[in-house]
């Protein structure tokens, strides 16, 4: 999908002198610097490839960021448009762009984004058995703990969520699971991407998506992308006392900082989740910098 989105001179840069596999981002802005996020370190992109020197860095223009996202939207900003209103186009693939731009408002509400400034290109990675290293922590008497997430944007959430559902299939787990894919980024469409076991809804809201899902799909096990809003919690809270199993997400940098947001009260006081995972990007994204129990105790180092 990145040689149908991007210049060709660029995507032929990134084919031949920079291994695409390992970008994690591309991020042009107007007028400045293309950047490049592969695992924890930022570097420039240049005509030769990769470089550390900002004066020999390709710069991005307003009419090449305005080019890729018209490409995105499959030469129709119009069809994408209520992606553009939360600020992303997602393509076939779950590559994800992330737009900067102006906001158009009419009566407090967004009705679109138009004058692009940026975009912030995010490549999906498929890494096999990454969340091994946790799986067991996860996995109580013929179910799953519910279980949260924890990493700062960009760390291996997603990934990670991708490769467990994938094994609770590859070792066997025959549980129905609900994956309501918000934002179209964890079905990657490749064979057997998300196992064998799996339904899925994507892009609705999590408290139509929840709703929706447990009444017509019947699932043991609902697994979405980022909690973020009060909604998003109250949806988490309807599935379990449904008796559904949880595996989420949420942006945090750590335990402590995660503990400190008033959205999740609720969540902490009546314990809804039994595991927390936290990743960061230390030694690349996906590091797994520990497993915690209900109670913040951490199970493992």
């Amino acid at each position: 999908m990145l040689e149908k989105i991007l210049p060709n001179d660029i995507y032929s840069i990134l084919k031949n002198r920079v291994n695409i596999n390992s970008i994690n981002e591309i991020r042009l802005r107007s007028d400045k610097p293309i950047l490049l996020q592969i695992g924890s370190k930022r570097t420039f992109l240049s005509y030769g490839g990769t470089t550390s020197n900002i004066n020999d860095a390709i710069i991005a223009s307003k009419i090449m960021i305005e080019d890729i996202i018209f490409r995105a939207s499959e030469c129709s900003i119009y069809s994408v448009n209520e992606q553009i209103k939360k600020g992303f186009i997602v393509t076939p693939g779950g590559m994800r762009l992330g737009l900067g731009g102006d906001l158009i408002e009419e009566n407090a509400v967004i009705k679109t984004m138009s004058n692009f400034s940026s975009v912030n290109i995010r490549l999906p990675h498929e890494i096999k058995n990454c969340s091994l290293s946790a799986f067991d922590y996860l996995i109580g008497e013929e179910t799953i703990y519910n279980s949260l997430i924890i990493s700062p944007p960009g760390a291996g959430k997603t990934t990670f969520l991708r490769d467990f559902i994938r094994q609770l299939s590859d070792h066997n787990y025959a549980f129905n699971v609900l994956v309501l894919d918000e934002r179209g980024e964890l079905d990657l469409g490749t064979k057997n991407c998300l196992g064998s076991f799996t339904d899925k809804i994507s892009f609705a809201k999590k408290s139509v998506g929840f709703e929706n899902g447990i009444r017509a799909l019947s699932p043991h096990i609902i697994v979405t992308d980022e909690l973020g809003q009060k909604e998003d919690i109250d949806a988490i809270l309807y599935a379990v006392n449904c008796g559904v199993k949880i595996l989420a997400s949420v942006h945090s940098d750590s335990i402590e900082s995660l503990s400190r947001k008033p959205l999740f009260d609720e969540i902490f006081k009546n314990k809804v989740f039994q595991r927390y995972v936290l990743l960061s990007m230390r030694n690349g994204p996906g590091t797994l910098e520990g497993i915690y129990n209900e109670n913040f105790s951490r199970l493992r180092i």
